[in-house]
């Protein structure tokens, strides 16, 4: 992706960014930095890493932020960035859960530009306060569905609005991975504790966690509106608190039906999201293990292999492209573009200009749906999966 030039000719200044979480043992939280640099629109310049004041003042020393930048909550950075004259224009919030609401609050009400990790909120409710005062905020609230950051599914996108599939009639959505096959929440493996915690994940485990991935990865490729759903939702580990597989039948707003299954105890599988998209005239096929490449296949002809960056990319693939075709492109880079498009959303804003209609991001309403979708699973399946609206 090219970086952004302002009309003089002079490269953009960097957008001066903070993050809320994401300090020692945090796995996302260096993902993030990780996608803000790749593309070299950013500079991390203050952080309030950790949920104690000497964790998070250890973790942004440790990342070589000024220590008088190191803050102990996300309430006092909000508070004094806000009054810096050279005070942070976005931040990066890559807390679990339940934290999700209470800091986007505090940066989007001080006109601080948010870019939040899914799902949006814990619950419902938070969500749709959330999305009350980003709407009020003069500032952009941005969700890091990074799936939809691949350049194979941008192009399938394009092919679903440019309607090479014909009328949607299907899509199959599913995310299975083992690696709570077991209990090790049990043991203190940091990551599962806290997804496996009500207080701190909400009412879904892998409905929130990976379902919501799958979910809306199927909205932004196929444009389809959810109209109500069917779920078995169940707990296969003896102890654990949240759920950890689902199994949901989907029905959509103009008649296309869907099937999703997420699952965290799935033997064998790493990280296996997938989408299957089926209309009146063709099909597609793409797998997040192998993301160069999409499968297309018109009704009565051979199966295509479009590959990213090869001859049959569209505009919609290319302008998220950044090496050529047979040199792999994967996930921090799919992250990165959700980070780039958010700068230019964010730099436009700045400047006072209209962005660029191409670029795309998953917005706050796109967390409110994922949420919604999360607590109508759980609706449901305890009315022995029962059609529920969403």
């Amino acid at each position: 992706m090219a970086i952004e030039a302002s009309k003089s000719g002079e490269r953009t200044p960097k957008i001066r960014l903070g993050m809320v979480g994401g300090g020692a043992g945090a796995f996302i939280g260096a993902v993030h930095r990780m996608a803000a640099r790749l593309d070299d629109q950013y500079d991390l310049v203050a952080g309030a890493l950790s949920s104690t004041p000497e964790k998070s003042v250890a973790s942004g020393r440790e990342l070589g932020l000024d220590p008088d930048r190191c803050y102990g909550s996300y309430e006092e950075m909000a508070e004094k960035e806000a009054a810096r004259p050279d005070g942070i224009e976005a931040v990066s919030i890559v807390t679990p859960n339940h934290v999700h609401f209470p800091a986007a609050k505090a940066f989007l009400e001080r006109g601080i530009h948010v870019i939040c990790d899914k799902p949006l909120t814990s619950n419902l409710e938070d969500a749709k306060a959330l999305k009350a005062v980003a709407d009020k905020a003069k500032a952009l609230f941005i969700l890091t569905h990074n799936y939809t950051g691949y350049p194979m599914v941008r192009h399938a996108r394009e092919l679903v609005r440019s309607g090479e599939l014909g009328d949607i009639r299907l899509v199959q959505m599913e995310y299975p991975q083992d690696w709570l096959a077991e209990p090790i929440e049990q043991t203190g493996q940091k990551q599962a504790a806290w997804r496996t915690d009500p207080k701190q994940s909400g009412a879904g485990g892998s409905t929130g966690d990976i379902g919501t991935h799958a979910y809306n990865l199927g909205s932004f490729i196929s444009g389809l509106e959810l109209d109500e759903l069917a779920a078995d939702v169940h707990t296969f580990v003896a102890g654990r608190r949240l759920d950890d597989n689902a199994h949901v039948m989907l029905r959509f707003k103009g008649g296309a039906k869907g099937l999703l299954w997420c699952s965290q105890v799935a033997t064998g599988n790493e990280n296996g999201l997938k989408v299957r998209i089926y209309g009146t005239k063709a099909g597609i096929e793409w797998t997040q293990a192998d993301p160069n490449y999409l499968w297309f296949t018109r009704l009565g002809e051979p199966k295509q292999l479009i590959t990213r960056g090869g001859a049959g990319a569209n505009a919609a693939a290319g302008r998220v492209t950044r090496i050529p075709s047979g040199h792999p492109e994967g996930y921090l880079e799919a992250f990165a573009t959700i980070y780039t498009e958010a700068a230019a959303a964010i730099n436009a804003a700045k400047a006072g200009t209209a962005v660029d209609s191409a670029v795309v991001y998953p917005t706050v309403d796109d967390g409110v749906k994922g949420v919604a979708f999360v607590e109508a699973c759980i609706a449901s399946s305890k009315q022995n999966g029962g059609w529920v609206k969403v």
